[in-house]
């Protein structure tokens, strides 16, 4: 032990790290956790990197695509202090799990490291596991060397979300959030084993300002996970999940009336079906999910379906100090395979910092407090993830501007003047309309009075404001196309909802460099919500060329192609109104 921790010793000075070699064994390496961390992190300068587990074969396999990772054995059913001994890392990574089933002695691999003098990290997600490492405190500040719990996703991000969208506001009195994988994410079996533990059994968290038991996978929310400016993921059902912010968060905000945290896995009938086997556990079917985790691994992992995106969200309301109400969100959405990276991102964040020469003050805890939002900016610049706050804009604030948000103030000045719409507003300029040549699309077109073909059409557009409704009255060349514009509700959240008729489309701002452009999302006919497959599509954005305000739109029908597109300019004629 002392030559170990001697070691560790000789690194410090004055607070601070020598920049040098660091050894880090990631126990689990080769699992979905640990191999995403072991990614992020090779090839890092001075890291000297030890992937472990059961399988040598497996361990091998992984570190043959790794710059600089070497195989190690590591077997936790067998003692464990020898094997860190023999190993010898300055820094441990417990990224085995299930930390929920981790036996009579869950703290095993903790009571080895201090034993050796190593710091030690760990991905556990399991909300008793993070909040018992407080008990080695007093043994780890004495012994100089930290215990970390929890450094992934839950707490370490929300947290982090939480302290920045608490900026201002006086009494924190609610949190809330969830994390919405996409389909194709892939979950590892020991995350589906912690889940089946909990689901259908008590969880504790507070809610109206006194402790209450919910049940894991039962309790249901919804959010619209929605970063301003982006194209939002469709509603997600999200169901409680026993995680660590549930009993730490509380002790940042000890003023916090109710928290809430969930999980939305998709597609929804698999998230539903586990909803059902969770009550048969509530109400005593099944003594417990634990034997139908293989299972539920093999459907969630081979049943996928729909957009290959997922997203996060946290939200916060309070008091400021004169008493009025705020409540504001954050967002994250990535798309593809770079979201399954994020609960990795702490502990890299943490390494690196390591390798740049500052290390976490010594003692035991959970993370939650060991970076800030901005931490995590420049690892989400490198991947498409994007992030954004959202604040209940003033309802007379102009339509776009509160469906928006911030990411109004980023489009072109000469578009956002055109909707800086307060009562009224007119503008004037000249079109190019084309018509399909499919006779039923051209009939259809006709039907909803859509434009007739021509060049340099002249074009007026009208925009009246009631009530926080637009009404769009383009007239071109005399024939009148009107339609209605709304900030979306319930599936159409955080969308514009423009009004045909009887057809309602929920359209995505989604701003752009240079440019605004709308995204269809959502359609219902009479008022019953139809298929996406059938829903009218196109490239439609707005734009500035030569310091004019430029729109293009384009509708296409499946099947029956082109219907209508109309591009050209406008420029107002009269100012915009102020109330």
């Amino acid at each position: 032990m002392v030559g170990q921790f001697a070691g560790s010793a000789g690194r410090i000075l004055d607070g601070r790290l020598n920049p040098m070699a660091l050894r880090v064994l990631i126990l689990g390496g080769y699992g979905v956790f640990g191999a995403r961390l072991a990614r992020l992190v090779a090839g890092a300068p001075g890291l000297g990197l030890m992937i472990a587990g059961r399988s040598r074969a497996k361990a091998e396999a992984l570190c043959a695509t790794l710059e600089g990772a070497e195989p190690a054995v590591f077997d936790r059913d067998l003692p464990i202090e020898p094997q860190l001994r023999g190993l010898a890392p300055e820094l441990v990574i417990d990224a085995m799990g299930p930390f929920q089933d981790y036996g009579d002695d869950p703290y095993a691999v903790i009571r080895a490291a201090l034993a050796l003098g190593i710091d030690y990290m760990d991905f556990a997600d399991g909300a008793d596991f993070v909040r018992g490492v407080a008990q080695f405190n007093a043994e780890a500040k004495a012994l100089g060397v930290f215990v970390l719990s929890g450094v992934s996703s839950f707490p370490v991000l929300t947290a982090a979300a939480a302290r920045r969208l608490g900026q201002g506001i006086d009494q924190v009195e609610t949190i809330a959030g969830g994390i919405a994988p996409s389909p194709y994410a892939g979950v590892g079996l020991n995350v589906i084993r912690a889940v089946s533990a909990y689901a259908g059994k008590p969880v504790k968290h507070l809610q109206d300002g006194r402790p209450v038991t919910s049940w894991g996978l039962i309790d249901n929310r919804r959010y619209v996970i929605a970063p301003p400016g982006c194209s939002p993921l469709d509603p997600v059902r999200f169901s409680l999940v026993d995680v660590p912010d549930l009993q730490m968060l509380p002790r940042e905000w000890p003023g916090l009336r109710s928290i809430w945290m969930g999980a939305g896995p998709v597609p929804g009938v698999l998230h539903r079906g586990l909803n059902a086997f969770a009550w048969a556990v509530r109400l005593r079917a099944l003594p417990s999910l634990a034997p139908f985790a293989r299972l539920f691994h093999w459907a969630i992992n081979h049943l996928r379906w729909g957009e290959h995106r997922g997203g996060m969200c946290v939200e916060v309301s309070g008091r400021t100090s004169d008493g009025t109400a705020v409540t504001r969100s954050w967002h994250l959405l990535a798309e593809g395979d770079d979201g399954p990276l994020i609960p990795a991102m702490a502990l890299e964040a943490l390494i690196r910092r390591m390798l740049a020469g500052e290390r976490p003050e010594p003692g035991a805890r959970a993370a939650m407090r060991e970076l800030e939002l901005a931490d995590y900016q420049p690892l989400f610049d490198r991947f498409a993830i994007t992030t954004g706050l959202r604040e209940e804009a003033a309802p007379d604030a102009p339509l776009y501007r509160r469906i928006l948000g911030a990411a109004f103030d980023e489009l072109p000045e000469p578009v956002r003047r055109m909707h800086e719409v307060h009562e009224s507003l007119v503008a004037e300029g000249r079109a190019e309309v084309t018509r399909g040549g499919n006779p039923l699309a051209r009939g259809i077109a006709a039907l909803f009075r859509f434009p007739k073909a021509g060049r340099d059409v002249p074009v007026r557009v009208s925009f009246t404001v009631e009530d926080g409704v637009e009404r769009w009255e383009r007239n071109f060349d005399d024939r009148k196309l009107v339609s209605w514009q709304s900030a979306g509700k319930g599936p159409c959240r955080h969308l514009m909802a423009e009004r045909f008729g009887p057809f309602v489309f929920g359209l995505a701002l989604v701003v752009e460099p240079g440019r605004l452009r709308l995204v269809p999302r959502r359609w219902t006919a009479f008022g019953v919500p139809m298929p996406r497959f059938l829903m009218p599509r196109g490239e439609s954005f707005e734009t500035v060329e030569d310091g004019k305000f430029r729109f293009h739109v384009e509708i296409r029908l499946p099947l029956l192609g082109l219907m209508v597109r109309y591009r050209g300019w406008l420029a107002p004629v009269a100012s915009p109104s102020r109330p």
